[in-house]
């Protein structure tokens, strides 16, 4: 899968994992799918990043691979603050080891499509 399709697949992602945050119905005790610890600054940042992407998708190859970059060495960094603290960044967005895995893999994709990925990833 070329590297645009993967920015708007992970774009609508990110906009309905943070849409379905806000959800009471979907997030008894502040948890999605009853393991992701979430709050409202946590789902607009889903939403942030989900916006992002599907922008970076729209616009170009260059613009996917950036994208992916960053948000990849912001996830990393989230990731390493949650699995250092249990909190994640300095206590501002709850999180759990669910949490904590999910933003692993997530930084695993997104530096792989951001650095590395295949030959086909440059296509578009």
């Amino acid at each position: 899968m070329n590297v645009k399709s993967v920015s708007m697949w992970v774009g609508v992602f990110f906009l309905v994992l943070g849409i379905i945050g806000f959800v009471p119905a979907l997030t008894p005790d502040g948890l999605v799918l009853g393991l992701f610890l979430v709050d409202p600054l946590h789902n607009i940042v889903h939403i942030l990043t989900g916006v992002v992407a599907v922008f970076a998708a729209m616009s170009s190859v260059n613009a996917a691979k950036v994208y992916f970059q960053v948000f990849g060495v912001v996830y990393a960094l989230v990731t390493v603050l949650g699995f250092m603290t249990g909190t994640g960044l300095f206590g501002l967005l709850p999180v759990n080891l669910a949490d904590n895995v999910f933003h692993l893999a997530v930084t695993a994709v997104y530096l792989y499509y951001g650095f590395g990925g295949s030959s086909s990833s440059a296509k578009a």
